[in-house]
């Protein structure tokens, strides 16, 4: 009968190179010898065909190499895109991308987190869906925890990379008022749970400001459900002019909406997004919305995670993302 591989041990790569455990293990995460000594024991290991035991390097080091990753809503596409773009910049430094889906739900993003710290992952990377929850100052007392999106008003973050909502809300509303929109439906993933998000009350200051006449309608984000809330805003008495979608993925709804009631974006109905997903690119028109530089949202993230991992002090914790307007065809004047 066959006998089972038995896995090289540390022990039997440095009786083969002739130096310490110690020696070899410092050389197998390129600290403290000469690259030549580095270059022998990888080469070494290699050989006898060596892989460093997870469970053991977590019990020695205190760290799993595991990142918790929570996304508010994987029905959003361009969250979808987010996530992959993290999990990949934080595999890049032998990190790995636990990413879980909140579904939009603000309890279940906190029995998520709860989980993944008892989980031990190594910190907490998160979107959040209700960004006030009082529950966020203690996990973020056990784990290292990252923002991204909205702060956590409620906890001591390790870091956040926050998007300037403000001047996103703004912009998209003050183009849409110079095309002559007077009444504006805001489409909004928000839950009556959560109503005080901080992109919803900016549209309520702006609107005022503006002199717009803006409504606010919850909405999901999954394309189907999103085409049902699209279609009532269409089918009613006197639908506003345009439509403002807090996510692409909305937008993508009143598409399918206004293809069924025979109206065409971009010459019956105004329609703008807010995180440019590539599909928006090639729609009929392609839809006008906003960039905010998703590259570089994962790799700010990802960035400070491994730093507040390893303890290391970064100059600046607080990322605010500015955003562009991409306008394509699917706003016009009025």
């Amino acid at each position: 009968m066959a006998r089972p591989n038995k896995r090289t041990t540390l022990r039997e790569v440095a009786e083969a190179t002739g130096l310490s455990t110690a020696a070899v293990s410092y050389a197998l995460r390129g600290k403290h010898v000469s690259k030549e000594t580095e270059e022998r024991v990888r080469k070494a290991a290699a050989d006898l065909g060596y892989e460093a035991d997870p469970i053991a390097r977590a019990l020695a080091s205190g760290r799993t190499s595991m990142v918790g990753v929570l996304a508010g809503d994987l029905q959003d596409l361009w969250q979808q895109q987010l996530m992959a773009a993290i999990g990949r910049e934080l595999l890049a430094g032998d990190r790995y991308a636990l990413i879980l889906d909140a579904g939009g739900d603000p309890d279940r993003e906190l029995k998520l987190a709860k989980q993944l710290r008892d989980q031990r992952v190594d910190a907490l990377l998160v979107s959040p869906v209700n960004p006030s929850a009082e529950g966020w100052a203690a996990i973020a007392e056990a784990l290292p925890v990252v923002a991204v999106g909205d702060s956590l008003s409620m906890a001591r973050t390790a870091g956040q990379v926050i998007f300037d909502n403000r001047a996103g809300i703004d912009s998209v509303l003050e183009y849409l008022y110079g095309l002559g929109h007077r009444r504006v439906t805001v489409l909004t993933p928000t839950r009556p749970s959560t109503p005080d998000r901080p992109a919803d009350v900016y549209v309520r200051e702006a609107a005022e400001r503006l002199g717009l006449r803006a409504e606010l309608v919850p909405c999901p984000q999954e394309l189907g459900e999103a085409t049902v809330v699209a279609r009532r805003l269409l089918d009613g008495p006197r639908p506003a002019t345009a439509v403002f979608c807090f996510s692409d993925s909305l937008a993508y709804g009143v598409y399918a909406a206004a293809a069924e009631a025979s109206l065409s974006v971009g010459r019956d109905i105004s329609v703008v997004g807010f995180d440019d997903h590539p599909v928006s690119r090639v729609l009929t028109p392609p839809l006008t919305t906003v960039d905010w530089g998703l590259p570089e949202i994962a790799a700010e993230a990802a960035r400070l995670t491994v730093a507040a991992i390893e303890g290391k002090r970064v100059r600046k914790k607080r990322i605010l993302c500015a955003p562009t307007m991409s306008e394509r065809g699917s706003a016009v004047r009025v």
